[in-house]
Order: structure tokens, then sequence, then C-alpha cells
């Protein structure tokens, strides 16, 4: 029971995020997480989360779907080579990627309700105030 609990408090501190930046992208976020080894040793574990949305209406589930890669500071050089190497290409073939706007329906729905809740409650002089 005791070398249960020690192996948890060992993957429980294995598992602290030092620091951490999340990046919005439509219905995926990124999460590039500074992590510490056992041995003290930080690396950068980069999580792909993407929300799968099923059924319909009042039937609705939610999930998000998870994918992790772990970087380690000796491979950092390497990936980041590669990396620009591959973005460099696709620019090349392609051109510039178009600037997107990442507003889901769900969200303008959303302002949509609140922007007509907050025209209902307020009266016809209201709108005249300033």
């Amino acid at each position: 029971m005791e070398v249960e609990k020690k192996k948890f408090e060992i993957e429980k501190k294995d598992n602290e995020i030092i620091y951490s930046k999340a990046i919005k992208a439509g219905k995926r976020i990124y999460y590039l997480d500074v992590k510490k080894s056992r041995n003290e040793d930080l690396f950068l574990a980069i999580t792909e989360s993407k929300k799968k949305v099923v059924g319909h209406e009042d039937d609705v589930q939610v999930t998000y779907e998870k994918h992790k890669i772990f970087l380690y500071k000796e491979d950092f050089d390497k990936f980041i080579e590669g990396l620009e190497d591959v973005v460099a290409f696709i620019k090349r073939e392609q051109g510039e990627a178009p600037q997107r706007e990442y507003y889901s329906q769900e969200i303008d729905e959303l302002e949509n309700s609140v922007i007509s809740e907050e025209t209902k409650s307020k009266s016809f002089f209201d709108k005249f105030k300033f």
C-alpha cells in the first residue's frame, strides 16, 4: 500500500506543469506545457485537444480528443529545424495562409442571444441614454 502511495506521488510530481501556453485555433487548442522529469530536467509536452460534438439538440454529447507529444531539450534544435523546413516548403508551394476567423457558429449564436437579451431588458428611453 505504501509503495503504491509513493508511486502515485512520483507520478503526480512528474505531471506538474512549470509553465504553460495555450494556442486556440478553431475547434482545436494546442497546449505547450513545460514539465519536469524525475531527474529534474525540463521538457516540453505538446497536447492537441480537439472538440468533438456528437448528437443533435437535446442529445448532444461533447468530448475532447487529445494527442500528446513529448519533446526533450536534446531534440529541440532538430525539431525546430525540421518544423521550419516543412513550414517553408508549404509556404513556397501554396503561399502564405489567409487569416482565418476562428468564430464558430455556437459563439455567434451565443453572442446574438446575449445582445438580444440586453436589448429586450432596456426600455425604449434607455436606448437614448449616453
